[in-house]
């Protein structure tokens, strides 16, 4: 497979689960895999307690920007991985889709954001295995 594989996340707003998964996953898998995130009603800016959850485990999303769900990031992933965003995230054949049921940290303190950011992690972690499995070390 010469193509690498594209995930987008969803959820409502793009300020707090999909952004962290979308860190988590660039992070994690580097240039193996082609991330996006975006939400079906974007807030103005990413929520400040995801900000600082991640950055305690040293990852630097303050530059990011909740975008807009549009059809063709939905069209150009392999992956769709929503996050409580219900039925507002359209649906292509062939696609892949999944939902991860987890809290919405919206007005959430940073202690209150730490463990959905630790399960998000496991949860990409899980797929990057299935999805792009780090290359194996020749010995």
């Amino acid at each position: 497979m010469s193509e690498k594989p594209s995930v987008l996340f969803v959820c409502v707003h793009n300020a707090g689960r999909s952004q962290m998964a979308a860190a988590w996953l660039s992070h994690l898998a580097g240039d193996r895999v082609e991330v996006r995130s975006a939400g079906s009603a974007p807030a103005d800016q990413v929520n400040p307690a995801a900000v600082e959850a991640m950055r305690e485990v040293g990852i630097d999303i303050t530059a990011e920007t909740p975008k807009i769900l549009t059809v063709d990031a939905v069209k150009a992933s392999d992956v769709c991985i929503t996050m409580g965003c219900g039925d507002t995230c359209p649906v292509f054949p062939g696609k892949r889709y999944l939902d991860w049921k987890l809290d919405d940290p919206a007005g959430q303190g940073v202690e209150a954001v730490r463990p959905i950011r630790d399960e998000i992690k496991k949860l990409v972690e899980g797929l990057i295995e299935e999805i792009a499995p780090a290359p194996e070390k020749s010995a």
